[in-house]
């Protein structure tokens, strides 16, 4: 029985070791609702949000009456023989409570309230254009970390192929049927082909752990990530109208209705300086508790309600106010060039990552046909040099063409998921969401998301 539940005991350790070390593996939605939730700069610009509230909290205090507590003692010295006699008492006091209520403030709690509740729609807007500026990161990162792997996989098979190569060309030379030329050029191939995986694997770990900063996941160690990356580099066919998606950026980035809400807040804003100017009333009661110096007038002790009104008006303020309106409405004229000059470089963005789109779709469209092309290249040279009417630098040639353009395949479909992912949001959309309805592609001529990086596993044919 003790065996029995020593053994029950180890395994549960080692399921549980197991359960802990399971690593997490993410979509690239996972990924971007994670960093949702996680990623620092999305996480302060909440806070921003909230720290917006608490301000219009303090802007509506001034709608609401103020309760204010005053007082204070003193006591003075008896006089001496030399001085005047007099008959006031020598302590005196006050206390009082009073409830204060703004009556007429020239509309500046109004225009105090009006600028909180603008700042807490900027900060939202703020949030949102941080949420979709960390969401094109991720879904850059995501895309840069698979194509980093699919290089890996193509460098890979090719060293692969090309030390098959070289042991085969190694026991023809040693059968004499090739000379030392054919393995000097499979060594020299091979040697160069390694640095390239080399430099594949090293920005493959720099991909991890630019993703991980994104998503806020410290990495556990030098070698090991802490999370994985579902799926492979895939074509995302989308058709997106660049009119629409230029009209959609306008009337939908958060970007630009946030600077628009800075032209509303400097237009409170000189409503508030100029307050100012205008004459400032208010109302009180409450209750008063004070001493009488002079016994000739009253009791010491005296208590009683007390309510009235108090109003300010300046009058001349050495031209501060003019001041500050003068600033306010720079301001306003600088956020207005902002606005304007937002909407230009927005505009530009849509228009850059459109021609991306479509530079990456040609190219792909060309290399897809390219890496056929280079696969039966490759086969003409194998046959040829089988037949004694090739060499092996054909060879050699053509097995380098196919990793090139497979190479370069597996960037135009990376150029054009990062195209995709910019014009998503210029526009403020999500990718999914750029066909607006109209112009989709039919699904039997959508290009398929084929990872044709796999050179012949052999590069020679004998």
């Amino acid at each position: 029985m003790l065996l029995g539940g020593r053994l029950i005991l180890l395994l549960l350790i080692g399921l549980t070791t197991q359960v802990r070390c399971e690593i997490p593996t993410y979509t690239v939605e996972e990924g971007v609702a994670l960093a949702a939730e996680q990623n620092p700069e999305i996480i302060m610009a909440r806070k921003k949000v909230e720290a917006a509230r608490g301000g219009l909290i303090q802007a509506r205090s001034g709608y609401l009456p103020s309760l204010l507590s005053t007082g204070f003692a003193d006591k003075r010295q008896a006089l001496t023989q030399n001085q005047t006699r007099t008959q006031l008492r020598n302590e005196d006091y006050s206390a009082s409570v009073r409830a204060l209520e703004n009556v007429y403030t020239g509309g500046a709690v109004s225009s105090q309230v009006a600028i909180a509740q603008l700042k807490i729609e900027k900060q939202n807007y703020e949030l949102e254009e941080t949420i979709n500026r960390v969401a094109l990161d991720v879904r850059t990162a995501f895309y840069d970390l698979l194509l980093n792997r699919a290089k890996v996989r193509v460098h890979e098979d090719s060293v692969r192929a090309l030390e098959e190569e070289l042991k085969t060309q190694q026991e023809r030379f040693h059968a004499g049927m090739v000379g030392t030329l054919n393995v000097r050029r499979a060594e020299v191939t091979l040697a160069n082909e390694r640095p390239e995986l080399i430099n594949a694997k090293t920005q493959l770990k720099n991909s991890y752990l630019h993703l991980g900063e994104l998503l806020g996941i410290d990495a556990r160690s030098e070698t090991d990530s802490p999370f994985e990356v579902a799926g492979q580099l895939q074509y995302e066919g989308r058709d997106p109208d660049l009119n629409e998606c230029l009209a959609r950026a306008d009337a939908d980035r958060a970007q630009i209705k946030s600077l628009q809400t800075d032209v509303e807040i400097e237009d409170r804003q000189y409503v508030l300086d100029r307050s100012e100017l205008r004459p400032q009333v208010q109302v009180f009661s409450g209750y008063e508790v004070y001493s009488e110096r002079d016994p000739a007038v009253g009791p010491e002790f005296n208590h009683g309600y007390i309510f009235g009104v108090t109003g300010s008006w300046h009058l001349f303020d050495g031209f501060a106010a003019k001041g500050r309106m003068l600033a306010t409405r720079a301001r306003r004229e600088a956020a207005v060039q902002a606005l304007e000059a937002a909407r230009r470089s927005i505009a530009s963005e849509a228009r850059g990552a459109f021609l991306d789109l479509e530079q990456a779709d040609k190219v792909l469209e060309s290399e897809t046909k390219n890496v056929q092309t280079a696969d039966e290249s490759l086969e003409i040279a194998r046959t040829n040099l089988g037949a004694g009417l090739g060499t092996q630098l054909d060879v050699l040639q053509a097995a380098a063409d196919v990793t090139r353009t497979r190479t370069t395949r597996l960037s135009a479909i990376h150029l054009h998921n990062v195209a995709l992912a910019r014009l998503a949001r210029a526009c403020g959309r999500r990718p999914e969401a750029l066909d607006f309805g109209s112009n989709a592609k039919k699904q039997g001529n959508e290009k398929q998301a084929l990872d044709l990086a796999h050179p012949p596993p052999k590069l020679s044919g004998q």
